[in-house]
């Protein structure tokens, strides 16, 4: 019952439901997807897709600084059947402007499986800054 109360603890934020709505209908996302589609930042991004993985929901891939994440495609039968139905629930929601959110970044950064660009760390851009 743990696990169960986990994978729906994990489905209990908007945030997430709305990482999911992208995920199920794309292959895959970069971190910064999210953070540009949702106007979230990188950091709560990664706690919240964290917590998807560690339901067993999705899974990740390293690329340089970024990490993809992407449905499980081994999930057991009873993720399949909470995804599916989660699914066709989306189906049924005016999701139109968190794809047009989407689309419109990955436009801007040369579309979809290009790498994103990252910031330079932050002592570089202090480096550069303003003394105090």
């Amino acid at each position: 019952m743990k696990d169960l109360a986990a994978q729906f603890a994990a489905l209990a934020d908007p945030t997430r439901l709305e990482m999911l709505a992208l995920l199920l209908s794309r292959r895959e996302l970069c971190v910064c997807d999210f953070v540009e589609a949702l106007g979230i930042t990188q950091s709560k991004a990664s706690r919240h897709l964290r917590t998807l993985y560690h339901a067993g929901l999705l899974e990740d891939r390293r690329s340089g600084l970024w990490v993809h994440y992407r449905v499980a495609p081994d999930l057991d039968a009873e993720r399949r059947a909470l995804l599916a139905t989660l699914g066709k629930i989306f189906d049924k929601r005016d999701l139109s402007s968190l794809a047009e959110k989407l689309d419109a970044w990955l436009n801007r950064r040369g579309g979809p499986g290009v790498a994103c660009k990252a910031a330079p760390p932050m002592r570089a851009r202090a480096a550069g800054g303003v003394r105090k």
